[in-house]
């Protein structure tokens, strides 16, 4: 039972980054076409900084905390390619977050380097990584290509 509830609370605090992943980058597309120190400037600022550290930075450290431990619990997992490259993933969505965070202190700052159309095509980047992380736990593919003994 302690595994599974491991397990629940993982996938909570993975739908919870997920969900903040997806609706910043959307923020950003609206924030961009307002006005620097203008009142709708700092209502998206306030927003996108509650979102970052409310709601992402605690749901993607539980993520980790919780994902440890579930590894911890299963060790032969480190042994199989489809995870490592889940694992490989993961981060890449970590660096993906570092970045939001950067875009984020841009806004702050008053920069408007990038086009509304930009932050519409990076809000995909979550999307299609989720779907191959949730397509390498779910079908567990046997890659051949890259059997090597570890």
């Amino acid at each position: 039972m302690y595994y599974d509830v491991i397990k629940t609370l993982h996938l909570v605090s993975v739908i919870s980054w997920m969900v903040g992943l997806l609706y910043l980058p959307r923020l950003f597309v609206y924030h961009y076409d307002t006005k620097y120190k203008s009142k709708t400037d700092k209502t998206f600022l306030l927003m996108e900084d509650r979102l970052l550290k409310i709601i992402m930075k605690p749901a993607m450290v539980l993520t980790y905390i919780l994902g440890f431990i579930l590894v911890y619990e299963n060790s032969h997992l480190i042994k199989e390619i489809y995870f490592l490259l889940k694992l490989l993933l993961v981060l890449l969505l970590t660096c993906f977050h570092i970045y939001l965070s950067i875009l984020y202190k841009d806004f702050k700052k008053g920069y408007r380097f990038k086009t509304s159309n930009f932050y519409r095509k990076i809000n995909e980047i979550p999307t299609v990584l989720m779907i191959l992380i949730i397509s390498l736990i779910i079908i567990k593919p046997n890659l051949p290509i890259f059997n090597f003994p570890i």
